[in-house]
């Protein structure tokens, strides 16, 4: 199997390959097979609320973990000054004696002095949805399958823009990308660009704009205005007579700020890509406006998370799945889940049971 490096210097490099099939447990040398008391703190650092899922996530992980009987410290960055706020936060966790740090990053290159001091303090440490990067101090990681989810956005963009344009040869697109201080945001860009590019070079994917290397369409902090600027910018630029047939986009908070754009520009919507399947963007979808989304319920990931945390307090490795993760530095035991594609055809199926999404599919 592949091994894949993931460094600061070269994350545009990155390949991660999809959800293995077998299963195997982890030899993470961390010395987290001691157990540790069922009342023990666990803290849980995740980055700004820009996502409807990272709100999520801090509920389900403050429930979750006081319901397994252990003293859950839940703790944002805010939206200004995250990374050096992160950094003290995980410092906080580890002076209250926490058994466990969770660490949804907000930059997982900036994050290694911190790391090592939760290790050295006796901590397991879990990289939550963000691999954490050049460092032997990660024990686990915790992600949906990312590189499949890009792969998926770019199924997803031509399949919409072949029913919505059936007679169409030729598609014009753009390509938005998220934050490049998110080491995700690059697999998602690459696993759509293995889809997309081939097509890209046959002539059969036209980008207007001519920007589609990664450092050209990320979008800071994965903020929507930043989106929202770009794609104003990109129909005054290109469009003007041409039209926009679909628009590659990494998540749904910048779907629809792109959605916006091209509203208030008076033009008719493309198809486009998203995820994470925030509740507005599925509203979106089954009104036939944003095209697709990524269903990747936060609900089973910080479960999975949680049952990681009972395995280590019980004395078990966690089991994992992967062994496809090098950070730069080692390669981390990872357990990954499947991600979902959604559109309208089968978002009613995909979001039975969900008590907030499924009364948008009725």
């Amino acid at each position: 199997m592949r091994k894949f490096v993931i460094t600061t210097a070269a994350v545009a490099g990155v390949a991660l390959m999809a959800l293995s099939g077998c299963s195997t447990r982890s030899d993470s040398g961390s010395g987290d097979a001691a157990g540790f008391d069922a009342d023990s703190v666990i803290g849980v650092a995740l980055p700004d609320k820009t996502s409807e899922n990272w709100v999520l996530a801090g509920k389900l992980f403050e429930d979750g973990l006081a319901e397994a009987g252990f003293t859950a410290d839940v703790q944002y960055a805010p939206a200004s000054n995250t990374v050096p706020e992160q950094q003290n936060q995980i410092t906080s966790m580890i002076t209250k004696g926490a058994k466990v740090i969770v660490i949804g990053a907000k930059d997982g290159a900036q994050l290694g002095s911190q790391v090592k001091a939760a290790k050295d303090a006796g901590a397991t440490v879990i990289a939550y949805d963000r691999l954490i990067l050049n460092t032997e101090n990660v024990d686990y990681y915790v992600a949906y399958d990312n590189e499949k989810v890009g792969e998926l956005q770019g199924e997803a963009l031509l399949a919409g823009m072949k029913a919505k344009y059936p007679n169409a040869t030729t598609y014009n697109i753009e390509l938005f990308a998220g934050s490049p201080d998110d080491a995700n945001a690059q697999v998602f860009f690459d696993g759509a660009m293995k889809v997309l590019q081939p097509k890209i070079a046959d002539g059969t994917l036209k980008v207007l704009s001519g920007q589609t290397d990664f450092k050209q369409v990320v979008t800071q902090g994965w903020l929507a205005q930043n989106a929202q600027t770009r794609m104003d910018t990109l129909l005054a630029a290109n469009y003007s007579t041409a039209e926009l047939n679909g628009v590659l986009s990494p998540n749904d908070t910048l779907a629809r700020a792109i959605l916006t754009s091209v509203n208030a520009a008076g033009k008719p919507y493309p198809i486009v890509t998203g995820q994470d399947s925030e509740v507005e963007s599925v509203k979106s979808i089954m009104a036939g406006i944003q095209y697709s989304t990524i269903n990747k319920d936060t609900v089973k990931l910080v479960a999975h998370t949680i049952d990681m945390v009972k395995d280590l307090s019980n004395g078990t490795k966690p089991e994992t799945n992967s062994t496809d993760y090098n950070n730069g530095k080692k390669v981390v035991p990872t357990y990954l889940l499947p991600p979902e594609l959604v559109t309208k055809e089968n978002a009613a199926a995909s979001y039975k049971g969900n008590a907030t999404l499924e009364p948008l599919t009725k």
